[in-house]
């Protein structure tokens, strides 16, 4: 019989059966029709189950018919009790849910191969120093004319490729009118041909593209670009755009599904590296290096000789340097290359995320052992309950395997079921998830495929589950002793021990969740809610450009007529604002002292801009709409203190020293509150000089294309007036158009994405957690109690009364717990040294932070022991005695 039709029989047990009782009855009537006793010819067969059975044995794949019957088996005891397989099925689907989505975000941004040929031989190139506090950095900008070395000399081991940090910018394909925005990357000509794509439509850049500065205007879109803004029209090809006061032709459509190199963005535009303003400047570093290794190449003498190159050209161009203290220059030379494997790209959101995604993943993983300690528990239960039934199965000669097999399968019914469901949990989450952490003006876009990694991933962690859930009660199942369990059962001591051990090894993940949890959330609270020293409220930013450059004064201008818009209370204009991520430092000397080694940040803003922003005045006066830069200045308290050693600098001078030596001289007029200049993590507030935003130069460099509009609001929602400004702008002044709007709390809140993600998840893990660990301990309580009726009965036969009952029923549980929260924490402040940098002014052992977790438990444990404890003090002696 062939293997195909053994297989099909496995699963038409009824048909095969009457096949082989009509085979035995052709049989029978054939032996009758030769003239032989109907008697003699059933003892000549012998039983006819067992030639049956044997028979069957023949016609099918007898493992794969066993695991059919205990499939079946197992699917009717859960279906039994319907109410506690349906609370297994959901808390591991939420967990298996929950790990999923993780894997498929932890996949997306730090573990998915980039769409290239031969991902495994790529690498990325930067340095490792010191910063001025001497912390060790790591950064992974170059300047193009250092690439141009380096790429010239690992000829022949290696290819090198310049691709420039993704940046949302302005374009327009018509009017200035129909401005819109892309991500644009400028890579080297031979990108596209290292990295083995080939084009969707058209062309692609090539090296002959990218020899000479400003020469070829070429672009090359991506496929998720043509598909999403050009609705993959093949009329594409040719097409222009203008960025600045450039204007690009698209020759080509790059490969699906290739977008870039930087995880968490999608590069929609890519433009040769010689089209940057940058790409002969020695002191900008504005992309990053790659390198495509040959196979056999080592990697330390490929460094080594990178190294070398490096340190040349940085040497050479420090002695370009005057205001640097030989100290600081020997600090920026002392830098080491490295090499390390990028093949699933870099990113500055991957560096950011990597150890939030990471604890979120161990966070998961904690609440999935949870559930899987909860399941295991009411196994453990449904198995002691089962001890006769086993017990009689091994009796009649079944084997400890087939036990092991039968337990098992149930388990792997609940796994798979909750793997579905878990799987379109996670398909929803993941995305939801990413949707959290998106800023309104730059969202985050993510490759959640659900492709064969994910199909494995779920593979893989469903068997972890049925492994971790099932194997303890399946093999106490199958350990069972007969004789003892039908004369009337095993010790249920044996059994509260086991359930006990899974009882605390709950408590003490809960309580490791929650701690984390409390830790995240305590960030979250601090980061969010300082003092920033200024108003944020009713802010709205209007990012604005201009075609052609234009002087201060026309900006100035123009934020006078921006007064008389209905709606607005102040407007003021500065280069940039506030917590933008942004800032403008140099060095400054007093009274022509030496460069100071502590570097002064600027920021160029107009007169009223600090009653607009709500940074108070301490002394001296406001900017008048005279004041020039270089000319006048408005310090703040750090920089007083810092550079003057008092708090009454105004009237003194200092002088602004740019890099190659220029010096611009101030008089300070006005001292103001220290107010959050760059970000809100920063543990220190920087030393700022305001200065004026008009300029005696007509092309100032802060007001020359682009500055920010500030403008407080009348009414509370800043963006109602979102789309009257970006109309009156041009409308005003036609060579002005609004490249973004935010309000002031949106650019706040940008800043806390990691916090506010980690403080919400883990919130939400923690609930599940502390909801799981408290069915446990009921589950648990509730069998404890079922298991002693009888000796509970007879203690309040004798006498016993409720208090004491209530002792025995929850003193052991409640030690367990108390022993899994000390453990937990325990194990929380060894593990929390590894998240300290995720965390923001807050210490692992603050007696909140410490106390918020045993509570937590404690209270749960209290009230998953109510309704045990109701159950066992109502339990009537009498009745009870009398039924056993």
């Amino acid at each position: 019989m062939s293997l195909w039709s053994r297989l099909a029989n496995v699963f038409r047990g009824d048909r095969l059966n009457r096949d082989i009782d009509e085979e035995f009855q052709t049989h029978i009537e054939e032996a009758l029709a030769r003239g032989r006793d109907l008697d003699e010819v059933r003892r000549a067969f012998g039983s006819m189950l067992r030639r049956r059975e044997q028979s069957r044995d023949i016609r099918l794949i007898t493992w794969l018919e066993s695991l059919r019957a205990d499939a079946l088996f197992g699917w009717r005891q859960l279906s039994k009790a319907k109410v506690t397989s349906a609370a297994a099925i959901l808390s591991l689907a939420l967990a298996i849910g929950a790990c999923t989505a993780a894997f498929r975000l932890i996949d997306a941004i730090l573990l998915r191969p980039l769409p290239i040929a031969h991902p495994e031989n790529l690498y990325a190139l930067g340095r490792l120093g010191n910063d001025v506090d001497g912390k060790p950095t790591d950064f992974d900008g170059w300047a193009y004319p250092d690439f141009q070395l380096m790429r010239d000399a690992a000829k022949g081991q290696a290819a090198l490729i310049a691709i420039s940090y993704d940046e949302r910018t302005d374009l327009t394909y018509k009017s200035d009118r129909e401005m819109e925005k892309a991500h644009v990357a400028y890579v080297s000509g031979d990108m596209f041909s290292a990295f083995g794509l080939q084009p969707s439509l058209g062309r692609l850049l090539t090296p002959d593209d990218d020899t000479t500065p400003g020469a070829h205007p070429l672009a090359v879109i991506s496929y998720d670009y043509w598909l999403n803004r050009f609705q993959k029209d093949p009329r594409v090809l040719g097409k222009s755009f203008r960025i600045g006061n450039n204007i690009f032709q698209i020759v080509g459509v790059s490969q699906s599904p290739f977008t870039g190199t930087e995880p968490g963005t999608m590069t929609e535009i890519f433009l040769p590296t010689m089209m940057h303003p940058h790409a002969v400047r020695k002191d900008s570093t504005w992309h990053r290096a790659f390198a495509v290794v040959k196979p056999g190449v080592a990697i330390e003498p490929l460094r080594a000789k990178l190294d070398a190159l490096s340190r040349a050209f940085e040497t050479e161009r420090s002695k370009s340097w005057v205001n640097e203290s030989p100290e600081d220059i020997a600090r920026q030379l002392d830098q080491k290359l490295y090499i390390h494997p990028a093949s699933s790209g870099a990113s500055g959101f991957q560096q950011d995320n990597r150890r939030a995604l990471l604890a979120l993943g161990a966070l998961v993983f904690l609440v999935l052992l949870i559930a899987c300690a909860n399941v295991a528990n009411v196994m453990l239960a449904q198995a002691a309950a089962r001890a006769r039934e086993m017990a009689l199965r091994v009796s009649i000669g079944a084997g400890r395997r087939h036990l092991l097999q039968l337990v098992l399968m149930q388990g792997v019914i609940l796994a798979f079921i909750s793997s579905v469901l878990g799987a379109l949990f996670a398909g929803w989450s993941a995305p939801f998830v990413v949707s959290t952490i998106n800023p309104p003006d730059n969202p985050v876009r993510l490759a959640l495929r659900l492709d064969w990694r994910v199909f494995l991933f779920c593979i893989a962690l469903t068997l972890v589950v049925t492994c971790l859930f099932g194997l303890i009660p399946a093999l106490r199942a199958s350990g069972i002793q007969p004789v003892t369990a039908l004369k009337g059962g095993e010790n249920p001591r044996a059994h509260s021990r086991l359930m006990d051990a899974l009882i605390a090894t709950q408590v003490a993940f809960c309580c490791l969740v929650l701690f984390v949890t409390g830790l995240f959330v305590s960030t979250f609270q601090r980061l969010s809610h300082q003092p920033l020293g200024f108003s944020s409220d009713r802010l709205l930013v209007l990012d604005t450009v201009t075609h052609d450059p234009v002087s201060s004064t026309t900006w100035l201008q123009l934020a006078d007529q921006l007064r008389s818009v209905p709606g607005i209370e102040r407007v003021s204009v500065s280069n940039r604002t506030l917590l933008d991520n942004w800032s403008n430092n140099d060095s400054i000397s007093i009274n022509g002292s030496a460069p100071s080694s502590t570097l002064a940040y600027f920021l160029n803003v107009s007169p009223g801009w600090l009653e607009t922003m709500k940074i108070p005045l301490f002394d001296g006066r406001d900017f008048l709409s005279t004041d020039t830069d270089p000319g006048a200045a408005i310090v703040n308290e750090t920089f007083a203190k810092a550079f003057f050693q008092d708090d009454h600098p105004v009237g003194r001078f200092f002088e602004e020293i740019f890099p190659y030596g220029e010096r611009a001289r101030f008089q300070v007029v006005g001292i103001v509150r220290d107010a959050h200049y760059r970000s809100i993590r920063e543990q220190h507030t920087l030393p700022t000089a305001y200065l004026p935003f008009l300029s005696p130069d007509p092309k100032a460099w802060w007001s020359a294309s682009g500055a920010s509009f500030i403008i407080r609001t009348n009414a509370d929602n800043p963006l109602a007036l979102a789309s009257t400004l970006r109309q009156a702008i041009p409308q005003a002044r036609a060579e002005f158009r609004v490249s973004n709007i935010r309000t002031q709390q949106e650019i706040i809140q940008a800043q806390t994405v990691r916090e506010r993600l980690l403080a919400t998840l883990a919130l939400f893990f923690a609930v599940v957690a502390l909801l799981l660990a408290g069915v446990g301990l009921y589950g648990t309580l509730h069998y404890s109690v079922l298991q002693r009726r009888r000796e509970i009965g007879i203690r309040m036969a004798v006498g016993a009364q409720a208090g004491n009952i209530a002792r025995l029923v929850t003193l052991q549980v409640l030690s367990m717990v108390v022993g899994g929260a000390l453990a937990g924490l325990a194990l929380g402040l060894i593990l929390v040294r590894y998240l300290e940098s995720l965390f923001y002014q807050v210490k692992p052992t603050d007696p909140g932070i410490l106390a918020f977790p045993f509570l937590a438990i404690l209270a749960a444990a209290l009230l998953a022991e109510l309704p045990a404890l109701i159950h066992a003090v109502r339990i009537d002696p009498v009745t009870m005695l009398r039924a056993e």
